[in-house]
């Protein structure tokens, strides 16, 4: 059976288009606002939603999620916070939120406690950039029990025998890496990113979705035209705080237009 994230993938390849991936992190600017985004998002063009839960060392983001998450935490925004948030949006659409955490956060909270949190709130499972299948029995158990997606990064350094155990474990889609680093617009999106979907192909992937340095909607044409989706976090994020939830969901039209690209 397939996940309600596997299924807007799908939906998506029906229309002849591209599924598009948006990311905000929780609680920012205040919560309120936060949920109004999250739900513009889903109104304006985004098949799946990434959530992101504020964390106090985000290594991997770059300066503008940097400083929205730590903006959230000065608000006093904890997990417990985020099931709330989850809870009203998924309330508000059926669109997906998948949430993408640091697993410290999950390991704090308990991983069962967090599975079992995120399901009862319509959660649909969680991103995990910085822990590999092969350290996360624990969360691959508690997915499987309360039935979330998981869904696992891969980069272009990943050996074949990486990127076959993150094919095989992953549900909803493999999150394909564009370029080594943190998260942030990039001019131009690495060459790497096709070639590691290929691979993934090879390595059994169904559902691909590429992230990292995507923010326009040239660069979500490029990538639709090989992968099952792309990913958008920082664009929006900047277009939030500097337009709010009417800016952002410009943003999200206009990138939303380039999902429809020719599909090869």
């Amino acid at each position: 059976m397939t996940s309600p994230v596997e299924r807007a993938i799908d939906r998506a390849k029906a229309e002849g288009r591209g599924a598009l991936v948006g990311y905000l992190p929780a609680g920012y600017p205040d919560v309120e606002t936060s949920i109004e985004a999250i739900v513009a998002l889903a109104e304006n063009g985004a098949d799946v939603i990434e959530l992101g839960p504020p964390y106090s060392d985000p290594v991997m983001d770059g300066p503008v999620i940097q400083e929205a998450t730590s903006a959230a935490l000065a608000n006093g925004f904890r997990t417990r916070d985020l099931f709330d948030v989850i809870r009203e949006v998924t309330r508000r659409t059926d669109v997906p939120v998948l949430v993408m955490t640091y697993w410290n956060l999950v390991v704090q909270h308990g991983v069962d406690r967090y599975a079992d949190d995120l399901a009862a709130a319509g959660g649909a499972g969680l991103i995990t950039p910085d822990i590999t299948p092969d350290a996360a029995d624990d969360w691959i158990a508690a997915s499987e029990r309360a039935g979330l997606d998981r869904v696992f990064l891969a980069a272009p350094t990943s050996s074949d025998e990486r990127l076959r155990l993150v094919a095989e474990t992953s549900t909803g889609f493999v999150y394909t890496v564009s370029t080594m680093g943190i998260t942030g617009e990039r001019q131009e999106l690495d060459r790497a990113a096709r070639a590691l979907t290929g691979r993934l192909r090879e390595a059994g992937a169904e559902r691909a979705c590429v992230g990292i340095g995507i923010s326009t909607a040239e660069h979500v044409a490029n990538v639709v035209s090989y992968a099952d989706g792309a990913i958008v976090g920082t664009a929006f994020v900047r277009a939030l705080r500097g337009g709010g939830v009417e800016g952002l969901a410009a943003k999200v039209r206009e990138l939303a237009a380039g999902t429809r690209a020719h599909r090869s």
